[in-house]
């Protein structure tokens, strides 16, 4: 019946405008969040060696940071919007919780933020060099600390909690907003993204760097950005596995779907294997291609989930048809049971509305009751028994992203690792085809950054919050023509706006920061 009335296309193309929006923004902030703290080390390091060189190299790396925060601010206001015009029935739903934090990052990111880059670029000439490097190093805690606010919200949306629904506004209403803003799922992601933006920011400096190398240009200048980059690099690396290891449990305690997907196994056990990778397709299901994989750990994937190398992974069939035991020895219902008690509570709901409206207290109340009752399972009373394949993400895209996304991340490390070995031992500009396998690397850290986003976007559909609110709930009612047009206009802005920041930066690239000349 919920077919008849939802225009899937008009779900599918807003989908995928707000993916265009969100995939374009985020090659831009990982770059401004990164770059600006390795800006502040060399800062440091110039007020304590009092090398003019130093400060020449901050400026120019200032100049592309500048460069990629104008797109970024640009990228982020049209993404802001769309919650608004394509998104409007999930900004009603949970606007009172999803709204505070964005608000609040509109106030540090493009007021106070900007405020003190300002200060920061054309301070120079007005303060002295520790007030300078006072001033920078705010700006980049600042600017850092303004993502804790959407990173928060997006956690929430990951394991909705700290609320309450009001039946008689139909609006999730937060209490306590510290909890929501603060919660160790939360500031586990902020953590584990930041330090990520700053591997994909020190392979961009040495990028950058080793394009001078071949170029016999700045070699000084380079080579210090590379020592300073790429230990900058391995720090953060530590932390963005430490983090990731603990958010891939928070995955399998509140996602288990996500973890499914990720892994694409249907049927769970304990002590089970972790794959490493995959070789051929197998169809088991005339909407879902499953993957026989190759080798494997044995029982590592119940340890990296919950600690035990024993522990009972429930997969797809599980979660959708079987139900399981979770990892508190708490029975979960299969998704398949949770239907018909969601379509309860949407009609009590209905019902209680028009109860009100007539003015009948007693209907109302028993109405409301028999919500409350039934309200766990509200979200699921927006799917279908026969149709039980909507409740699985993209079983074939998530497994390959994830996977790609740790090999890469994986090898990161150890590739920076040697370049800081050939930087110390002055045989890096000998080594004319490392250092083009270098120059590559950012390419990997730009996939690495965009799969991650992919995996934990992709892994949470059919929702927009977690158990909650269906994706096709929570769009506009607008007409799709308007969405695909908007879609393709943004397609061609955003590309744009890629074109002229990389032609923009090349120019400024080549022509030579000349920091070696006294």
């Amino acid at each position: 019946m919920l077919d008849m009335w939802i225009d899937m296309s008009l779900v599918d193309w807003s989908r995928a405008q707000f993916a265009l929006t969100a995939l374009y923004h985020w090659i831009f902030v990982p770059l401004t969040l990164g770059i600006i703290f390795i800006i502040a080390i060399m800062e440091w390091i110039y007020i304590k060696t009092g090398d003019k060189k130093w400060e020449k190299t901050i400026k120019f790396w200032m100049k592309l940071m500048a460069i990629n925060f104008a797109i970024w601010v640009a990228t982020w206001i049209i993404l802001e919007f769309e919650f608004g015009t394509n998104w409007s029935n999930y900004s009603w739903f949970v606007g009172d919780i999803f709204g505070a934090p964005l608000a609040i990052e509109w106030i540090m990111a493009f007021f106070l933020e900007s405020v003190m880059m300002a200060v920061m670029f054309w301070g120079w000439w007005k303060l002295s060099k520790k007030a300078h490097l006072r001033v920078t190093r705010a700006t980049a805690i600042w600017t850092n600390l303004s993502a804790i606010w959407i990173l928060s919200a997006n956690a929430w949306m990951q394991y909705p909690v700290w609320m309450q629904f009001n039946p008689d506004l139909m609006r999730n209403e937060m209490v306590d907003f510290w909890q929501v803003i603060f919660s160790p799922i939360a500031m586990n992601k902020f953590l584990h993204v930041v330090s990520s933006s700053y591997v994909y920011a020190a392979a961009f400096i040495i990028m950058v760097s080793c394009y001078y190398l071949l170029k016999w240009r700045e070699k000084d200048f380079a080579k210090k950005s590379i020592i300073v980059a790429s230990t900058f690099w391995l720090v953060a690396s530590i932390v963005t596995w430490i983090t990731w290891d603990i958010h891939a449990k928070e995955i399998s305690k509140h996602q288990p779907m996500k973890l499914a997907a990720m892994e694409a196994l249907y049927d769970g056990w304990n002590g089970i294997w972790l794959k490493l990778w995959a070789y051929f397709w197998k169809d088991i299901a005339p909407w879902m291609p499953k993957i026989s994989m190759s080798p494997e750990l044995p029982k590592w994937l119940s340890f990296l989930a919950f600690s035990d190398f024993n522990a009972f992974v429930p997969w797809i069939n599980d979660i959708l048809y079987k139900g399981y035991t979770n990892y508190e020895w708490v029975y979960e219902r299969p998704y398949i049971e949770r239907i018909e008690p969601g379509k309860i509570a949407i009609q009590a709901l209905y019902d209680y509305k028009q109860a009100k409206k007539a003015w009948n207290e007693s209907l109302a109340a028993e109405k409301l009751a028999l919500f409350k009752a039934n309200e766990k399972d509200f979200g699921f009373g927006y799917f279908d028994k026969n149709h039980m394949e909507e409740f699985i993400p993209n079983v074939p895209l998530m497994f390959w992203s994830f996977r790609t996304m740790v090999w890469v991340g994986s090898a990161l490390p150890f590739l920076f690792l040697i370049i800081l070995i050939f930087t110390y031992t002055g045989k890096i500009e000998n080594n004319r085809w490392l250092l083009k396998v270098w120059m590559l690397t950012f390419l990997l850290a730009f996939l690495w950054q965009e799969l991650w986003r992919v995996v934990a976007e992709v892994g949470r559909q059919p929702w927009t919050v977690q158990n909650m609110l269906p994706t096709k709930m929570s769009t506009s009612h607008v007409d799709v023509r308007a969405v695909k047009t908007t879609f393709f206009l943004f397609l061609t802005i955003f590309t744009a706006l890629i074109i002229a920041e990389f032609k923009i930066m090349i120019s400024a690239i080549k022509k030579w920061p000349k920091v070696d000349e006294k």
